[in-house]
């Protein structure tokens, strides 16, 4: 059975979305990161960047939620093209790709400097924020004349994508994104309706996670910033 170790943050959901899709069974194990956890040497023997999702299958570890959705995807042969279907799989490659390095870690940061970092701080959030919106823009754009990230078929793709994207308001820090991203929009309302996400939420529900950000939680999610105390 897989082990899946999850906090209920936009990467770690988008590989549960994933292990719901596709039925495969899987044990779920909690890394409170408010607490630290993604610290301990026995997690971070799994993933030496002490960052979750990660996802023990066998004699496989898996880190990264981009590579665990294309890990997983390739193993189960399910929401992902084939690998001689070259075209498809090019495109699918790309948009991941372009997801994890660049949609998710601008998104990351514009949280961050909208909502936890310290004054000054306008040119950075104007920096995250204009390359969070660009990236919205893309996707956007894109979605207008594709019924989901690849065409026709539901994929890893929009997994990875709803991860961030029902983040919208707080990533981009206005109410009503959606008026000015639309196409996004139809994709997050279509993969919300599928039986997967219910299950998904209630998951992040099943365990009990540090909610507040207090001087310990401030240490161990932003440790950069005991460097300003020396």
């Amino acid at each position: 059975m897989i082990k899946f170790h999850y906090s209920p943050a936009p990467n770690p959901l988008k590989v549960a979305l994933f292990l719901f899709e596709s039925g495969l069974e899987f044990e779920a194990i909690p890394v409170d990161t408010r607490k630290g956890d993604q610290f301990n040497e026995a997690f971070v023997a799994l993933n030496p960047n002490a960052k979750v999702p990660v996802i023990e299958d066998g004699e496989a570890t898996v880190f990264d939620s981009n590579a665990i959705l294309l890990y997983l995807a390739d193993k189960t042969g399910s929401f992902v093209p084939p690998a001689d279907d070259h075209a498809t799989r090019g495109q699918m490659l790309s948009w991941l790709m372009f997801i994890a390095s660049g949609l998710g870690p601008f998104s990351g940061q514009s949280v961050h400097f909208r909502h936890a970092a310290p004054e000054p701080k306008d040119y950075a959030l104007n920096r995250y924020d204009f390359e969070a919106h660009r990236h919205y823009e893309v996707l956007d754009k894109h979605l207008a004349s594709h019924d989901w990230m690849l065409g026709a078929d539901y994929s890893i793709v929009d997994m990875a994508l709803w991860g961030w994207v029902r983040m919208a308001p707080y990533v981009l820090g206005i109410e009503n994104p959606w008026e000015q991203y639309p196409n996004i929009k139809r994709v997050l309302d279509a993969v919300n309706a599928r039986p997967a996400v219910e299950k998904v939420l209630a998951l992040s529900q099943q365990h009990e996670f540090k909610q507040e950000m207090d001087a310990e939680a401030l240490r161990f999610m932003f440790p950069q910033n005991e460097r300003l105390k020396a």
